[in-house]
C-alpha cells in the first residue's frame, strides 16, 4: 500500500509538472518551437505571428483598423473624406481583403550589399497595414497620387490593397508620433517622425533613411528607420539589411 502511494504522488507531480510548463509555440499550427520576441507581439494587426527558422512570419489582411472614404457608403467602415487636403480626390479603387504573408528576418544585419526597394508592400505597420516606398505607379513622385489619400494618409491600390506610403497619421495619433510604428521586409524597425522630443528631418538619417541607437523596444541599441515629413518618408531606395519576402 505505501509503495502504491508513492506512485501516485510521483504520477501526480509529473501531471502537475507538466501541465505548468510554459509552451514555447507562440502560434498553433506554425510547427515553430521558437518563442516570438515581445516586439512583434506590438503588431496588433497581425492575424496571425509566429517564428519559423530564422524568420519572424506576419499574417495579415490588410484592412485598417480606422474608417475610410475608400469603403462603399454601405459599409459601416465608410468614412467621408474630413482631412486638410483641399485638393483630396478619391480614386477610384476601394479597399479589399488581402492575404498577406511577411517573412522578415529573425535578427536583421546590414546587408553588404544594399537591395533596391519595389513597388509593393515593403514592410508592414502596427495595424497590419503594409508600407509602401516613396514612389507611385512607374517610379513616379507621390506630388500627384498624395492628393488620393484619405484622412489617414493611406488609400488602395488596383487590386483593393490598401497601404501607407507616407506618416500613418492614425497610428501616431492614437500610438504616439515618437513610437515603433512597424518593420520594413529587411526586419529593421520603422519609428515615427519624432525622437527624444525632437522633430526628426531627413538631414539627421543616413542615405537609407534610419540610424542606429538605443530605443525603448532595443535597450541594447539597433539600426532603425524614421517617417519624417519629406521624401522618401518612410525610407531611402533601398533597404539597410537584407530583405526577407512578402506574398499575398
Amino acid at each position: 500500500m505505501k509503495k502504491m502511494l508513492v506512485n501516485v504522488m510521483i504520477i501526480s507531480s509529473l501531471i502537475t509538472a507538466a501541465s505548468c510548463k510554459k509552451d514555447t509555440v507562440t502560434d498553433t499550427g506554425s510547427g515553430s518551437t521558437t518563442t516570438l520576441p515581445d516586439v512583434y507581439k506590438k503588431i496588433y494587426g497581425a492575424s496571425s505571428a509566429y517564428v519559423e527558422g530564422n524568420f519572424v512570419v506576419i499574417k495579415s489582411t490588410g484592412i485598417p483598423d480606422h474608417k475610410s472614404p475608400y469603403y462603399a457608403t454601405t459599409d459601416s467602415r465608410y468614412e467621408a473624406y474630413n482631412g486638410s487636403n483641399p485638393s483630396f480626390m478619391l480614386n477610384p479603387n476601394r479597399i479589399a481583403t488581402q492575404n498577406y504573408t511577411f517573412k522578415i528576418p529573425l535578427n536583421p544585419a546590414e546587408a553588404s550589399s544594399k537591395t533596391n526597394t519595389s513597388g509593393g508592400a515593403i514592410g508592414v505597420s502596427l495595424n497590419g497595414v503594409p508600407f509602401f516606398n516613396q514612389y507611385a505607379a512607374m517610379n513616379a513622385p507621390l506630388t500627384n497620387e498624395i492628393n488620393g489619400f484619405d484622412q489617414y494618409y493611406g488609400h488602395p491600390q488596383q487590386s483593393g490593397a490598401y497601404h501607407y506610403h507616407i506618416e500613418p497619421i492614425y497610428l501616431t495619433t492614437t500610438k504616439g508620433k515618437d513610437v515603433l510604428l512597424g518593420f520594413l521586409l529587411d526586419g529593421f524597425p520603422v519609428y515615427g517622425p519624432i525622437e527624444n522630443g525632437a522633430t526628426v528631418s531627413n538631414a539627421g538619417l543616413d542615405a537609407y533613411h534610419g540610424h542606429k541607437h538605443a530605443t525603448t523596444d532595443y535597450p541594447g541599441g539597433i539600426y532603425h528607420y524614421h517617417i519624417t515629413a519629406a521624401d522618401p518618408y518612410i525610407n531611402g531606395n533601398k533597404y539597410f539589411g537584407t530583405p526577407g519576402t512578402v506574398t499575398q
